[in-house]
């Protein structure tokens, strides 16, 4: 039962941190476009540095969750090994 708990939490953390990132990266479009319309250069160059963080934001969340799911196979095959 803690175990589903775990994973469930683990999978909303994910999905939360992807959502995140997809804010961050529309933040940052609209940021880039509002600074080209106002012809603001501070302003463009901080929504281009929002989208670039929340790409990498994103593919380091891909990583991770890539890392977890890894674990999780792992320890079920090993689970598998030692039984009868």
């Amino acid at each position: 039962m803690t175990e589903e708990i775990k994973d469930q939490e683990t999978e909303v953390n994910h999905t939360k941190e992807n959502l995140e990132s997809v804010g961050q990266m529309l933040i940052g479009g609209i940021e880039t476009i509002g600074g080209i319309l106002t012809a603001n250069p501070v302003a463009h160059a901080e929504g281009e540095y929002n989208v670039e963080a929340g790409l990498l934001h994103q593919e380091s969340n891909r990583v991770l969750t890539a890392i977890d799911e890894n674990e999780e196979a792992e320890k079920s095959d090993t689970g598998n090994l030692n039984q009868p």
